[in-house]
């Protein structure tokens, strides 16, 4: 087993090679965020797709846009407004009179990465297609059903300032999302650095692709080879059973707190997300810390807590770190 784990770990350290030339590539453009970056590659690895909140100006726009040029994907941003139909987003049959017939015109889901900015200001009818497209990989438009190229990542963003006039998300489609991110303001020293950059008006530094999407791709197949031992998996398991009894756990003072623990979702996409975690860190096998590291992501949007608890300003945050500090690691 020893011998079977240290040459899963090596070629792991040589298959993941190539996340050292994105980085470069991405650090001429973007200043730090690496926990983005980072978790945007983790949802590439794992077939997955990510909710993000942050104020606007953090340049999540731009961090998506770059990291789909360093893997040679096509971009597309899709605006969500009140007055947005599925059409807009999807696409449509337009009548050719000079043909006598209907042509599909293909909507901008058709990308590798979509980032779908402010899907709360859209009515539940465009929020369900989207979510209907991200959870299928395919589009029906008339009667032809057709597939979403692959990779394909949504990244998905809510403005946490602005809620008049917005359509939350129901918290049984925001389960579909694997993780859920909390973009922060740069330190002094990054917004420093962001200033000398893009502070005059000459265009962005060029960029160079330096991964096919085919990598990517194959990429996913090793990150399932990542070893995951069984301690580990109980561990996941335990995390996921203290959100919905937390009382089994010895921390009885969450039960009036918490709503509705984790899905089983939470337990596969724990396991995913740490074994591309480790990947990341051109590692075979999994460890505690990266099931740590990735955990407040998977569980965020996936812990609901009660009235009580919201009265007492105590929020899923809260939860996560009371569980993530008494159950115990491995």
């Amino acid at each position: 087993m020893t011998n079977d784990i240290s040459q899963v770990n090596e070629q792991i350290r040589q298959e993941s090679a190539f996340l050292d030339d994105i980085y470069a590539e991405i650090g001429k453009v973007i200043v730090g965020q690496k926990y983005m970056i980072e978790r945007l590659l983790i949802t590439l690895l794992t077939n997955g797709h990510i909710l993000l909140e942050g104020v606007p100006g953090l340049a999540k726009t731009l961090t998506v846009n770059t990291l789909s040029r360093a893997i040679k994907t096509k971009f597309q941003r899709i605006q969500f407004t009140p007055d947005l139909l599925p059409a807009d987003l999807l696409g449509t049959l337009i009548y050719n009179q000079k043909e006598g017939e209907f042509t599909t015109k293909k909507g901008p889901i058709f990308a590798n990465i979509i980032l779908a900015d402010e899907i709360n200001r859209s009515p539940a009818k465009v929020q369900s297609a989207l979510l209907e497209a991200m959870q299928e990989r395919q589009v029906t438009i008339g009667e032809e059903t057709f597939p979403l190229d692959d990779p394909f990542l949504v990244l998905a963003t809510q403005n946490p300032i602005e809620q008049e006039g917005t359509y939350p998300l129901p918290e049984a489609q925001v389960d579909r999302f694997m993780l859920k991110i909390t973009v922060d303001y740069p330190n002094k020293d990054e917004e420093k650095e962001i200033l000398r950059r893009m502070a005059h008006t000459e265009t962005q530094p060029e960029m160079a692709p330096v991964v096919q999407p085919e990598q990517i791709i194959k990429a996913r197949k090793i990150v399932n080879e990542v070893y995951m031992d069984e301690k580990i998996e109980d561990y996941i398991i335990d995390l996921v059973f203290a959100t919905r009894n937390p009382a089994d756990y010895g921390i009885e003072e969450l039960t009036p707190l918490i709503q509705y623990g984790g899905s089983p979702r939470a337990s596969i996409y724990l396991a995913l997300a740490a074994k591309a975690h480790a990947f990341l860190q051109h590692r075979g096998y999994v460890t505690p810390d990266d099931v740590r590291a990735i955990g407040r992501d998977v569980l965020r949007h996936r812990i609901i807590v009660t009235y009580e608890a919201e009265a007492e300003e105590i929020t899923s945050e809260d939860v996560i770190q009371q569980v993530f500090a008494e159950v115990e690691v491995p």
